[in-house]
């Protein structure tokens, strides 16, 4: 996950201050001089840095924190307010979204950072919203760019305008007429891109907004270039005009020094963040919600809302029935692996857990659920609803036929003993039951040894 060391470091500057209990000024100087590396090694622009630790600085040390009987925690509060103030405050910045008429989204940037794949994901996330978007292919000069956006708008739900021999702005002129004809209300404009940053490129931007009323234009950047990022939606920004950043790569391995910096040195707000490959990895980005995970305490609300978009309600009920009539069986795990699939993974689950951001994705390993789908996939009917029945040559059978190891199938069927049991515990102390669940989610070595 992006952020990941600096969360890491972080978490080491407010163990140490845990560790002296009362802080004095010298402390609170120490401190925030760790921090500021920290942030520097995450790519974050100097003076955003700067200015981020004299103001956290300059809080730590009032009177109500070093006379409170807790420092650290109030320094831990401090950064996190001030890390939400940095990226946009405490509620997300919104689309401007018509409800009557037509709104025009034009996606600007460089090549190669994820444009024509986010306006699919956008075309998908407004379909969820009960809207008809429209996607237009203005990239008439990138080989394959509108076969692309026809295949991602395909999958997306979306219908792609598309217009031979014309240039951008004409496109887009009658792309809106068509739209109109067929009672498209969201249309955005997928427009081409650059290697680098040059005059062409951005004069036939600005002609494109001259030519249709663009409600929104939303500049698509690469977190993982870092400053780099930072600087290119700068000068897009100060040319083009920009109304907001779709942050792309969230989930890579970045420092992610982008999402710090690029509201302070633009002045415009992170609207989406990308966070993975597919159509519905796209999330509206919460600047408290991400301080949140930057911090190690988590993204409760976001897990939530994944677990929500990913849930069959029915399928659920009926899992949660049989778990308190003590039916729970092997199909019952195969159902619970499919949602754990849908919400991204496990890694990306335990990511938004508090005090799991910090967690390596290497520790997760994700095959591991591949093996035990294949185990249980290999077992009979009655083997899967009633597990107590396999023998040492039933064993050994599904170990061939799955291709894993005895010892696997026996390790799997300790945990399910293991979960039964917990079913069992829920019923007779719920409270009971919260407790030992809290200890194995904050096990991310749960299914580590497999082979």
């Amino acid at each position: 996950m992006a952020f990941e060391s600096l969360t890491d470091r972080l978490a080491g500057v407010f163990k140490k201050l845990r560790g002296h209990g009362k802080l004095t000024e010298a402390d609170i100087k120490a401190a925030m001089r760790e921090v500021r590396m920290a942030l520097l090694e995450a790519d974050v622009n100097y003076k955003v840095a700067k200015d981020f630790c004299a103001k956290v600085s300059e809080r730590a040390m009032g009177q109500e924190v070093m006379e409170s009987l807790t420092p650290a925690q109030q320094v831990v509060k401090i950064v996190n307010e001030e890390l939400v103030a940095l990226m946009g405050g405490e509620e997300a910045e919104k689309l401007i979204v018509k409800n009557k008429g037509q709104t025009i989204i034009m996606l600007c940037g460089l090549q190669g950072n994820g444009k024509t794949t986010h306006a699919a994901k956008l075309a998908k996330y407004f379909i969820k919203q009960g809207r008809r978007p429209m996607l237009v292919a203005c990239d008439i000069y990138r080989p394959a760019a509108i076969d692309q956006l026809q295949v991602v708008g395909k999958q997306a739900g979306a219908p792609v305008f598309t217009l031979d021999g014309e240039k951008p702005p004409v496109i887009a002129k009658k792309a809106l007429a068509h739209a109109k004809d067929y009672g498209n209300d969201i249309i955005i404009l997928d427009t081409a891109g650059r290697l680098q940053i040059d005059e062409v490129l951005m004069q036939e931007l600005v002609q494109i907004k001259e030519a249709v009323p663009v409600d929104e234009t939303l500049l698509v950047v690469d977190a993982m270039a870092g400053q780099d990022a930072v600087n290119v939606a700068k000068t897009f920004n100060e040319t083009v005009g920009v109304d907001g950043i779709i942050l792309t790569k969230t989930d890579g391995d970045t420092r992610g020094g982008a999402a710090l910096s690029v509201l302070a040195v633009t002045g415009k707000p992170i609207k989406f963040q990308g966070t993975g490959e597919k159509l519905d990895d796209l999330e509206v980005f919460h600047p408290s919600r991400m301080a949140g995970r930057i911090l190690g305490m988590g993204d409760v609300l976001s897990l939530i809302e994944r677990a929500q978009d990913a849930a069959d309600e029915k399928a659920a009920e009926e899992t949660a029935k049989r778990m308190m009539e003590n039916k729970f069986d092997m199909n019952d795990m195969l159902a619970q692996f499919a949602q754990i699939r849908k919400m991204g993974g496990a890694g990306a689950m335990l990511s938004m857990m508090p005090g799991m951001s910090g967690i390596d994705a290497s520790q997760i390993d994700e095959k591991a659920f591949d093996r035990i789908e294949a185990m249980i996939y290999s077992m009979t009917k009655e083997e899967r609803e009633k597990p107590s029945i396999i023998n040492p040559k039933r064993k050994r059978r599904i170990a061939a036929g799955s291709g894993t190891r005895v010892e696997d199938v026996n390790k799997l069927l300790k945990q399910f003993e293991m979960m039964q049991k917990m079913m069992k515990q829920f019923k007779k102390s719920p409270k009971g039951f919260a407790r030992r669940l809290g200890g194995m989610m904050g096990s991310p070595n749960a299914f580590r040894g497999l082979k």
